[in-house]
């Protein structure tokens, strides 16, 4: 697993000095006042050439930072909070979320449904949907650390943890609200925009779509998205995809090696949908082949070598369904949800196509 963190690549659109001063001003505020300063927990690893498009407002710019610059009204201190508690839930272990998940009206995971859930099959990073390789780590992580350092704020571990970037964001809306001057306000709300846009917005629909199909994480999931829609809806939305879709593999085509098919179906961004060890065993029910505990790349495999054309065929589906579960999520944003479209609808072509050789 990759633990490299690169600095920000330095373009027209690096921060501004300004913003990482305001954001150490504002983490003393908060350390100040009791509240204390962002903090992260989980592994280091994730997606993000957006670290550049952290871009400071001129006092002459358009005011885009969107509901964080327009809904003080909606008393924000229990919208960062309910963000940050939210996901908190996908780290901390449930011996320790309890008051956490009651106070939200959840019912409490077993160790075992969050191990499960958050460990073992759908780790909540952005690097694993952003990366070419469905890996933490890697290309994706070093751009998300590249956030938090042009915000002059050291990356935690797993700076590209769910519960890290749902903090850093509440973090800057706090700080936006906060903020003693327009220029101040409009920088940190410009890059509270960019960040839901660039690293979370960009993936994290998907995931929460996927999670919901666990009974016990389904409630906290649908709570989390409409959290996340919340913010998406009251704010501008991106003219440009975020950077990991634009900088994304092409598609996979009918001419794919099968060792080559494997690794994408495995990675979000080739595949364009999420595949989890529960998919797996509900397809080998479905068309009757076996399937293998442990990696989803071998169990993948083991499916193909009993009957390629059944489990292509199921595969191809699960993409068409998850083409309609990413039109679902198009409102805030449909050059983001189109993609994720595009994507999926391809590789289902192209299954179909393997399908009938």
């Amino acid at each position: 697993m990759s633990r490299s963190i690169g600095a920000p690549v330095a373009t027209a659109s690096t921060p501004e000095p300004g913003t990482a001063s305001l954001m150490r001003a504002a983490s003393e505020e908060r350390a100040a006042s009791g509240q204390g300063a962002v903090s992260g927990e989980p592994l280091a690893d994730a997606e993000a050439d957006g670290s550049h498009r952290m871009v400071a407002a001129d006092d002459g710019e358009r005011d885009d930072g969107g509901a964080i610059a327009s809904c003080d009204e909606r008393a924000p201190d229990h919208r960062w909070e309910l963000l940050r508690a939210l996901g908190s839930l996908s780290i901390l272990p449930p011996a320790e979320h309890g008051p956490i998940a009651e106070a939200l009206g959840l019912a409490a995971w077993s160790p075992a449904e969050h191990t499960r859930l958050f460990v073992l099959e759908l780790p909540p990073y952005a690097s694993i949907h952003l990366g070419p390789e469905g890996k933490l780590g890697g290309e994706g992580a070093d751009r998300v650390a590249g956030v938090w350092r042009a915000l002059g704020l050291d990356p935690p571990t797993g700076a590209d943890h769910l519960a890290s970037l749902l903090a850093l964001y509440a973090h800057l809306g706090e700080a936006s609200q906060s903020a003693a001057t327009d220029t101040a306000r409009r920088r940190l709300a410009h890059a509270a925009r960019a960040l839901l846009w660039e690293h979370l917005w960009s993936w994290a629909p998907g995931y929460l779509a996927a999670a919901a199909t666990y009974p016990a994480a389904a409630p906290w999931a649908a709570l989390t998205a409409s959290a996340l829609a919340d913010e998406a809806l009251g704010t501008a939305p991106p003219e440009d995809l975020p950077a990991a879709l634009r900088q994304a593999p092409g598609a996979i085509g009918p001419e794919v090696t099968v060792d080559d098919l494997l690794d994408a179906l495995v990675a979000p961004l080739r595949a364009g949908f999420v595949l989890t060890h529960s998919d797996l065993v509900r397809a080998g029910r479905e068309i009757g082949v076996g399937v293998r505990r442990g990696e989803r790349r071998f169990a993948l495999r083991a499916m193909l070598e009993q009957d390629p054309s059944s489990s292509v065929a199921w595969l191809a589906r699960h993409a068409r369904r998850w083409a309609g579960l990413h039109r679902s999520h198009g409102a805030p944003a449909p050059t983001i949800s189109d993609w994720w479209v595009r994507r999926a609808t391809g590789t289902a072509r192209t299954l179909d196509t393997l399908s009938r050789h």
